[in-house]
């Protein structure tokens, strides 16, 4: 169940999960893990409801994982509802991961003053978790001055941090505060942070194969670049528009639509498409976030191809 949810294959965890002769908490965890990982909110809500139902006994973790659920669907309403369910039906003491999940809930939702009453209140001195949510909320809304408060936290609990660096340096590229993006990029330098570099990997024939943005060493490269050709002239069809918001530069807008062509994941997933039988599902890995274009792309792409497209 889990192996198949971590890959993306909710419906084949699904199936494994109902043919169970036995099921325990643990079953019943990972599934809503699952769903909770890949955004399926409402799925997971109704496999919570089922465990009540059959007299399965909810612990800590099933909390974590529907409260989780509800952030990356968000359902707020709902993942209220479980965490004071928890609390006075259950007899549960917060953790602080539950409440790192209403932070992350209420964040992602734009509440952010409600995130920092909750992280005001909670019982436990906030990690560098707690911080890092509120902080890539503030780049979702774009929140300048919560999201420099957030990087100073961060950074006093682990000054090496690069991601603290990288999205506060995003957040005020994105306010167009170029002097203020160069200057958080000069104290990472001055303290001798690196920023880790993004990639995506797919497999194929049991060999992955790694891509980097504007990637020039992949031997296939002249026919993965005719392939994101073809799929471009058949995305403008179906009317996508670069997102150049997601080009964090001071450059013009046409390089801005340039750069977005040559993402890691984009590369990956024209190469999936002419090594791969038609119908088969593209699985990309990334070891960063995807960004909004890359996401908006992908799934011009999938119906296009007619292929599921499944990049984490």
């Amino acid at each position: 169940v889990d192996m198949y949810a971590k890959c993306g294959s909710l419906k084949h965890a699904r199936k494994v999960f109902e043919k169970m002769p036995e099921r325990n908490i643990v079953s019943w965890n990972t599934m809503i893990g699952g769903y909770a990982q890949h955004g399926y909110g409402s799925e997971a809500i109704q496999l919570v409801e089922r465990m009540r139902q059959e007299g399965v006994k909810l612990d800590h973790i099933t909390f974590i994982g529907i409260l989780s659920a509800c952030s990356h669907a968000g359902l707020v309403d709902a993942g209220c509802h479980y965490f004071d369910c928890m609390v006075h039906d259950h007899g549960i003491v917060p953790t602080e991961e539950h409440y790192t999940c209403m932070i992350d809930l209420l964040s992602r939702a734009g509440q952010l003053d409600k995130a920092k009453d909750c992280l005001k209140k909670m019982p436990f001195h906030p990690t560098v978790v707690v911080w890092m949510s509120l902080l890539s909320a503030c780049r979702i809304h774009g929140h300048v001055e919560l999201a420099k408060y957030a990087t100073e936290c961060v950074l006093e609990l682990e000054p090496q941090r690069s991601a603290a660096f990288v999205l506060l340096s995003n957040i005020y590229a994105a306010a167009s505060r170029w002097s203020d993006k160069a200057s958080a990029r000069k104290m990472m330098e001055d303290r001798g942070v690196k920023k880790e570099a993004g990639y995506s990997c797919i497999e194929v024939s049991n060999h992955l194969h790694r891509f980097v943005v504007d990637d020039t060493s992949h031997p296939q490269l002249e026919e993965i670049h005719a392939e994101l050709k073809r799929l471009s002239l058949q995305m403008l069809e179906l009317g996508y528009a670069s997102d150049t918001r997601s080009v964090l530069l001071d450059v013009e807008e046409d390089q801005k639509k340039i750069s977005l062509y040559y993402h890691s994941e984009k590369l990956a997933i024209a190469f999936g498409l002419i090594r791969t039988p038609a119908g088969t599902c593209i699985r990309i890995i990334k070891n960063l976030r995807m960004c909004g274009d890359c996401h908006t792309a992908s799934k011009c792409i999938s119906k296009i191809v007619g292929r599921e497209i499944l990049v984490r």
